[in-house]
């Protein structure tokens, strides 16, 4: 894993869940000196981590500000691949735009760009996506999957099954649902979306960027006024706030799964437990692409992720892209 030395310390003391560590132990397997150990105590105060020693014993972590830097989500990890590579940010323009640097620089699979604030968002369409300091995840990661171009929009399918089951692991007061094709909504407000953008040539893909943005611990008040009834957090509907890190950690460990079950196996599996958590399907919906609005049932996915709906004339409409409302 790629940590920086502070990150390596840090990492010990939140794997020793409260248990202190002597400076020459750390000294010793971290091969520096204790000086150098308190040193980048000293920077992690100053960070926001509090640390108290204790006779004979060493020091002691005992409180630790809520971040989503490399060593808190690594504290978390259990992957192969992904996450091995973090790049942290306190505040950027946007995740995705970094990633697309990184890619291009050759950043290996799974590799993870991660901020506590985006100042310049984006969703899909080049919508604004509200990013608040501190309160939820914002991040990329950059996958190199074994697939040819036109497979690509599958992996955003491929990306909210591993969203909704990593949020089904942790949390258990209530059930999220993916809205086609991108959107995790709970109790019918956006909490999660996703955007995925493909570097690639003619007949095959260098990289997928899976931007992730969830609302984690806002309240409501956290949200523009102008979209507090569309939107919640996980924090409202789980009724307490909830550890980024942990969850940021689950999503990769899923997105590591799923994507070699794709690249392995191809699309069913995926398509099974996508429709199994859907709250598109069985719906009438309101869809609105580029050339015209369909208005219809939602009936399934093809084994492409392409949305089919049925007409009101009995006729099936395939959708390839476009805008779902969800009509009562």
């Amino acid at each position: 894993m790629n940590l920086s030395m502070k990150d390596k310390i840090l990492q010990h003391f939140l794997q020793s869940k409260g248990e202190p560590i002597s400076g020459q132990q750390l000294a010793d397997e971290l091969g520096i000196s204790r000086t150098a150990i308190w040193k980048h105590l000293q920077t992690l105060q100053e960070e926001g981590y509090e640390f108290i020693t204790i006779k004979k014993k060493g020091y002691q972590l005992v409180a630790a500000p809520d971040r989503v830097d490399a060593a808190k989500i690594s504290s978390f990890l259990n992957t192969k691949r992904f996450g091995y590579s973090i790049h942290y940010f306190e505040e950027i323009d946007s995740t995705q735009t970094v990633a697309q640097k990184l890619a291009r620089q050759g950043a290996e699979d799974g590799t993870v760009i991660i901020a506590e604030e985006q100042t310049g968002g984006k969703g899909r369409m080049q919508r604004i996506w509200h990013s608040a300091k501190g309160k939820g995840i914002w991040m990329t990661v950059i996958i190199r999957p074994n697939i040819l171009p036109h497979q690509a929009p599958q992996l955003t399918l491929v990306a909210a099954v591993s969203v909704v089951m990593a949020m089904k692991s942790l949390y258990r007061n209530f059930t999220p649902e993916i809205k086609w094709p991108n959107d995790i909504l709970i109790n019918g407000k956006k909490c999660a979306g996703i955007l995925t953008e493909m570097l690639a040539e003619m007949d095959r893909v260098d990289g997928l960027l899976i931007g992730i943005g969830i609302n984690t611990n806002h309240e409501l008040d956290d949200f523009p006024e102008e979209i507090q009834s569309i939107a919640t957090s996980i924090a409202i509907e789980e009724k307490r706030k909830v550890d980024r890190a942990e969850l940021v950690a689950e999503i990769l460990k899923n997105l590591e799964h799923y994507t070699d079950e794709y690249v392995a196996n191809g699309f069913t599996s995926i398509k099974s437990l996508w429709e199994e958590h859907s709250g598109t399907i069985g719906k009438r919906i309101k869809a609105s692409t580029i050339r015209e609005t369909i208005e219809g049932q939602a009936i399934g996915i093809t084994d492409e992720g392409v949305l089919e709906i049925l007409l009101d004339d009995g006729q099936v409409k395939k959708v390839y892209s476009a805008d779902i409302e969800i009509q009562n």
